[in-house]
């Protein structure tokens, strides 16, 4: 795959293993609080036969002065005009938790514009048809602290850590600020398969919610569950690796490529 010149140098996208000949790139979006090197460890696991692109939101370590977003269609808008020129080839859209539905939306968009993803992976994250706010109203510190021990995904002493909480914590409010603008408006489903991913002991996404993606798609769906909460994917990243590498290469079969 050829390397475009300019749009992997934008503050929205990072790379972190080279894959020149890779055919077919995957663009993964963070969930609420996260960052691109989230993907770090699934870009060099991936690589070189599919190039990884993370996402990297406004407003967190290198961007830290760019200003938070708290829309996700705003968002949504701004990422599918960034995302565009890398999807001159074939391209899946990878999301967890926050990232799937803003994934989703990219998906919606780059859609209309005659762009449709190989592949949409839906983790962490059920249909946006059964979407529900986090929060009634703006969370305070303490909120938001008790729902990161619970989801789990972050050391512990990482949580009690003042200093470093002084600086996440905006970060993660936004992020829930943006999560809870969304309204899912109905409209054209995705002309690519969909597989759902989950942890078995995530309660944030029931089997029904995982199931209505079957909605959102005219082409194949499969929903899967793996050991482990809402960050299954790190425990399981040796069997998430493996399933992204088979749905692509299935996707891809299906195109004629």
């Amino acid at each position: 795959m050829a390397q475009p010149a300019g749009p992997l140098d934008s503050p929205w996208t990072r790379r972190y293993a080279s894959a020149p000949d890779a055919s077919v790139r995957l663009v993964c979006l963070p969930h609420a609080g996260g960052s691109a090197p989230f993907y770090n460890e699934l870009a060099k696991a991936l690589s070189p036969d599919v190039e990884v692109v993370a996402v990297q939101y406004p407003g967190r370590l290198e961007r830290w002065r760019d200003p938070l977003m708290e829309n996700l269609a705003e968002l949504a808008d701004v990422l599918t005009g960034e995302l565009l020129p890398l999807t001159e080839g074939d391209f899946a859209l990878f999301g967890h938790s926050l990232g799937t539905t803003v994934a989703f939306e990219v998906a919606r968009r780059l859609q209309a514009q005659g762009r449709t993803p190989v592949h949409l992976f839906a983790s962490g994250r059920g249909a946006p048809s059964r979407h529900r706010r986090e929060f009634a109203t703006r969370p305070d510190d303490r909120t938001l602290l008790q729902l990161m021990r619970g989801l789990g995904g972050t050391d512990p002493r990482v949580l009690e850590d003042e200093e470093l909480m002084r600086l996440a914590l905006p970060v993660l409010r936004a992020d829930y600020t943006l999560l809870d603008s969304y309204r899912y408006v109905p409209g054209p489903p995705l002309d690519c398969p969909v597989t759902a991913l989950n942890g078995k002991e995530d309660h944030k996404v029931t089997p029904a919610d995982a199931e209505a993606w079957r909605e959102h798609t005219t082409g194949s769906f499969d929903s899967l569950v793996f050991p482990g909460g809402h960050f299954y994917l790190v425990d399981q990243r040796a069997e998430v690796t493996g399933t992204i590498t088979a749905r692509l290469a299935d996707s891809r079969d299906r195109h004629g490529h």
